[in-house]
């Protein structure tokens, strides 16, 4: 499950859209240190880049995302297959800014490798647990269908889960204007901010809500609270080499978790709680 781009071979609009979403994705990047890149691995459903930097060798994820069509023509997901390694960490990580799906996972992988660890600020949140607690009667909105949907249900008030690939009681991902304005809790797949459409779902945000971003992909920079985001939860390969060889054999999240990744939460500063910045939103 997710919340994936429409599926089309990066046809215009899709790519006008990515690239007028670059101000979140730009900060992002400034500041990023380099490193070497070590190992690209884009596996069935997660990506892994592992790179030496300033805080050692590091491994980051995301989602791997494909564009169909691809295949089927001369255009290669990856032109740089088979050289990636040549790429300094910085350039994989520019990565993210392509049209092309495999290769925004690709990027953000890299970008999760290269951000300094902050040990201090992380917490070992289970998201579930934060948005029953924080969703007890109230309304929750669930961009993304998460494997928890159905224990969270009779946890929290009312449940909406919007979702691109709707299923049971889903709602389509278009209705997000209509759902998100009127939530008390928020929760958003990553994979919005792989694909591109994390910010133009953020202005739907009332200023009350509990904002959530949360998946491996997330990445856990204190730049995300700039733009009105509540908590951050995400993942840190602490076992760098059984994750990558569960990704390389097609693991889901569940057996790369088992594997050797630790799944943490960070909490906004106050002074940055749902006060986003002007050129955030």
């Amino acid at each position: 499950s997710g919340y994936p781009m429409a599926k089309s071979s990066a046809d215009g609009a899709q790519r006008t859209r990515w690239m007028v979403n670059m101000t979140l994705l730009d900060d992002l990047l400034v500041g990023l240190p380099d490193g070497e890149v070590v190992e690209a691995c884009i596996g069935l459903h997660w990506t892994a880049v592992v790179v030496n930097g300033p805080a050692g060798q590091r491994c980051g994820l995301a989602s791997t995302l494909a564009s169909e069509g691809y295949h089927h023509t001369s255009e290669p997901d990856v032109p740089q297959a088979g050289q990636l390694e040549a790429l300094s960490g910085r350039e994989m990580a520019a990565l993210a800014r392509s049209d092309r799906p495999t290769l925004r996972s690709l990027g953000f992988a890299a970008i999760n490798a290269l951000l300094p660890p902050l040990p201090d600020a992380w917490t070992d949140g289970n998201a579930e647990a934060i948005i029953a607690e924080r969703g007890a009667g109230k309304t929750v909105a669930m961009v993304g269908h998460f494997p928890f949907v159905e224990r969270l249900k009779p946890r929290v008030g009312t449940l909406y889960v919007l979702e691109q690939n709707p299923q049971g009681d889903d709602l389509p991902a278009d209705a997000a204007p209509d759902i998100l304005p009127e939530a008390d809790v928020i929760a958003i797949t990553a994979m919005t901010l792989v694909n591109g459409t994390l910010e133009s779902l953020l202005p739907l945000c009332p200023s009350g809500a509990t904002i959530l971003l949360l998946g491996p992909s997330t990445t856990l920079s204190p730049v995300l609270f700039d733009y009105g985001l509540d908590l951050i939860s995400g993942a840190v390969v602490m076992a760098i080499e059984p994750v990558l060889r569960h990704i390389r054999q097609g693991a889901n999240f569940r057996q790369v978790h088992r594997a050797g990744v630790r799944l943490v939460t960070m909490t906004a500063p106050d002074s940055h709680r749902r006060n986003p910045s002007s050129s955030a939103i």
